[in-house]
């Protein structure tokens, strides 16, 4: 049953040096067909697999806020006219500091949105400019200043370590502001140099300064030690709540459920089918107009494919994985599927058993992708 949507709005006004995900510049787009074409997308998937009452919808990008009023307006309408939530369900936008108006911020909140995710990065100055961030510090405290006053009490915050020339002594001063901040939810994710970027390119002439291993894992130690002193549990390998604040959404895909997507790029798993987008706006919109989807791949996940995704996913998780859950939902026991796996892993003290669960060990989250990979393939 699905229980989540994710919704994609592909429009920046400015293009960062490290982002990958499909976006294109605001400036000259078809803004308001993508978004007439994204309610009839939404429609149109509804026939085929209809909806119950959804925990969590996630509005991403690209940039979401940099939308007018006008046209924000029209995607809550739409979301609200086809996209049923259940009490208590979490409504996600994610923002750029420094880009919401008031007016912007009252739209949302009276649209339904409650919680609010802003991608922040750093709070230094130097490090926004070197990442091709155009906020700065100051904005991110009048922002979350203005979400707060408009009534928002779901606040969350990216961060990134291990940036170009970016010091442990500096991103812990990045982590006492952050910290100040009074909201309810930290992401911390290390840099990824991804192909296609500014900081790939840089990377190949070799003109990219980034701190190194020992430095990122230093970093990312820091991060964890300093959330747990704040108050703040560890509930995923980069994600840190107050008890109660974890992010509904994020969890749809750590517990292998299922999730729509909607809109240019994005990506569904939908009655055991996981579905890619077209990406680029023209590919996406004209087969809507046309009355069909705009799929451009279809895999069907076989019973392999759903038990190994089940152990990468769930062992993302700080609890990690029932295994009582595993054998009720798949009807088969992970500790007999995957024993030369586990065994491993357990042998080099980067997993534990204990009661009904496989977890990562503190040692296992600093090489969280080795154990994941462990899972990939073997079945």
């Amino acid at each position: 049953m699905v229980k989540a949507a994710y919704i994609h709005i592909p429009f920046c006004e400015h293009i960062c040096h490290y982002c990958d995900f499909n976006k294109v510049f605001l400036k000259g787009q078809p803004v308001d067909e993508y978004l007439d074409a994204l309610e009839e997308e939404i429609r149109l998937t509804l026939e085929k697999h209809p909806a119950e009452p959804l925990h969590s919808i996630f509005v991403g990008g690209g940039t979401p806020t940099s939308l007018s009023e006008k046209q924000l307006q029209q995607l809550l309408f739409s979301i609200k006219k086809y996209l049923p939530l259940e009490q208590g369900a979490e409504f996600t936008f994610e923002a750029n500091p420094g880009d919401l108006s008031d007016e912007k911020f009252r739209v949302l909140f009276e649209g339904g949105v409650n919680r609010l995710s802003f991608g922040v990065q750093t709070f230094d100055n130097q490090l926004l400019k070197a990442i091709g961030r155009t906020h700065r510090a100051k904005d991110v405290l009048t922002s979350i200043e203005k979400a707060k006053k408009v009534g928002f009490e779901n606040i969350s915050v990216d961060l990134i370590y291990s940036l170009p020339n970016q010091t442990l002594d500096g991103f812990k001063e990045t982590l006492q502001t952050a910290l100040s901040l009074d909201i309810q939810h930290y992401s911390g994710y290390s840099l990824i140099i991804e192909p296609k970027t500014v900081f790939y390119n840089q990377m190949r002439k070799g003109k990219l300064p980034v701190p190194g291993e020992d430095a990122e894992a230093e970093m990312y130690s820091l991060l964890m030690e300093q959330m747990q002193l704040a108050g703040f549990q560890q509930y995923e390998i980069s994600n840190f709540a107050i008890p109660g604040y974890e992010s509904k959404h994020n969890l749809t895909y750590w517990n292998n459920e299922e999730y729509y997507g909607f809109g240019a790029g994005s990506h569904s798993y939908v009655a055991g089918e996981r579905i890619a987008n077209h990406g680029p706006l023209k590919k996406y919109m004209d087969p809507i107009w046309n009355g069909t989807l705009p799929s451009h791949n279809i895999h069907k996940v076989e019973n392999n494919e759903k038990w190994e995704e089940e152990m990468f996913l769930g062992l993302r998780k700080i609890e990690g994985i029932s295994v009582d859950h595993f054998i009720q939902k798949f009807g088969v026991d992970p500790l007999s599927l995957f024993k030369e796996e586990i065994d491993s892993l357990q042998s080099r003290d980067l997993i534990i058993l204990q009661d009904d669960k496989i977890a990562l060990t503190k040692k296992g989250r600093f090489l969280g992708n080795e154990v994941f990979q462990s899972f990939i393939g073997v079945i």
